[in-house]
């Protein structure tokens, strides 16, 4: 075979391979695809290397689901301001398929159970408006992270289901109402914009007690609309929910006291509720729960993000 011959079917062999990690969404057809979940479908099962879905910007009304299988995945917007993913599915919305609730799970616009994904400058939405839980984002999968995206909804905006699951929110704007960031998984804020938006809770971890770290923020900042003194920086959903924050700045609309029991006294000796160096209108160190936490400089410097997701180092 002459060396020209085969350097070129090299060459488009490399091509094809790399053709196959990659592919792109569009709703105009351009793309490879014109759906997100005909893309999900197009990923390899088992899949061992990083497989890149491209998605161009447009409002995908699409309910979303990755399964465990499809690992490797990285989801890529040019904006997440101009790249949503939404559904309008509610917890009361009866199923047509089971004559049954959605139920808070069901309710959810993406499900992602499958490890090792990536999302980037992508906006998860849930479009029910303020009809009781209503999930932007299931997210199941080890090893989960996401740089510049947006999470909108009310109640339950961001549900980190995944139990033992380690997450990363990296300059992420997440907002919501009702206990709009909760689950048992392990996740790091970084730098994230937390907004809420009409009374309620920003946190309700449900942390197992077999489980070191909960949510942890850092220099994140906490504010909205909401009326002063009106939201709770948590309340644990089960009883030994963890959630702490660094260095975050809490707007007027957090409550003095700061963090709730949710009606169960034994809850103050399980779960665990810590700040340091909280600024801004509201951080109210003398103010806060007796049974809650302000961390020494030492105690603080002991929570990194290489230590809370046990040695993951997230894509870049």
């Amino acid at each position: 075979m002459k060396l020209s011959l085969f350097l070129g079917l090299l060459l488009a062999s490399f091509t094809t391979q790399a053709q196959v990690h990659r592919v792109v969404v569009a709703t105009d057809g351009s793309g490879d695809f014109r759906s997100v979940q005909a893309a999900f479908d197009a990923v390899p099962a088992g899949n061992a290397d990083w497989f890149t879905i491209v998605v161009k910007p447009g409002t995908y009304k699409e309910k979303l689901t990755l399964a465990a299988e499809k690992t490797h995945v990285r989801l890529v917007g040019e904006d997440a301001a101009r790249t949503i993913l939404t559904f309008d599915n509610y917890n009361q919305r009866i199923d047509p398929a089971t004559g049954k609730n959605f139920g808070t799970t069901g309710s959810a616009s993406v499900h992602l159970y499958a490890n090792d994904f990536a999302a980037e400058n992508i906006t998860f939405a849930n479009s029910a408006g303020p009809v009781g839980q209503a999930v932007a984002a299931w997210v199941a999968g080890d090893r989960s992270s996401f740089r510049h995206c947006r999470f909108l909804g009310f109640q339950d905006t961001l549900y980190t289901f995944g139990f033992g699951s380690r997450q990363l929110y990296d300059d992420c704007y997440i907002e919501g109402t009702v206990d709009f960031i909760f689950g048992s998984s392990t996740a790091w804020f970084e730098n994230c914009h937390v907004v809420g938006k009409t009374g309620g809770f920003f946190t309700a971890a449900s942390t197992p007690d077999t489980t070191r770290y909960g949510y942890v923020f850092h220099r994140c900042r906490l504010n909205g609309a909401a009326p002063a003194s009106s939201f709770y920086l948590g309340r644990p959903w089960r009883p030994y929910a963890k959630t702490i924050f660094l260095e975050c700045q809490l707007g007027a609309l957090v409550r003095p006291e700061g963090w709730d029991e949710w009606g169960k006294e034994t809850n103050k000796q399980t779960a665990y509720y810590a700040e340091y160096k909280s600024s801004g209108p509201g951080a109210n160190p003398r103010t806060r729960a007796s049974w809650t936490h302000q961390l020494t400089k030492a105690e603080a410097k002991a929570y990194t993000q290489a230590t809370v997701l046990r040695g993951w180092q997230p894509p870049h």
